[in-house]
């Protein structure tokens, strides 16, 4: 199974949606995959930020959602929405047994 996480230049994840869930805090994830893909907030505010995956050549992402505070994302925020064009439980559960 391919994992990896894109860069803004290799992002495909247009037309994705919410299909679940992952807990992490901000620094979990940050240790487990690097720097966001995109660690600006969105510009209408929605999201401060969004790693982008391909998993088994689908796009996936992980993303803060409506918390209009980097400072709460970062040091707060425990459940991060998990986004894809496809059903994302596997993706889901790789991205689990990486965190831990």
């Amino acid at each position: 199974m391919r994992f990896k996480v894109l860069t803004r230049e290799e992002d495909n994840s247009t037309g994705t949606s919410l299909k679940g869930y992952v807990n992490a805090t901000y620094d979990q994830l940050i240790k487990a995959f690097g720097e966001p893909t995109y660690p600006n907030e969105s510009g209408d505010g929605k999201v401060q930020f969004e790693w982008v995956f391909e998993y088994d050549g689908e796009p996936f992402t992980v993303y803060d959602w409506k918390t209009y505070d980097r400072e709460y994302t970062i040091n707060g925020l425990t459940r991060w929405n998990v986004g894809g064009s496809s059903n994302a439980e596997r993706f889901i559960a790789k991205l689990k047994s990486l965190l831990k």
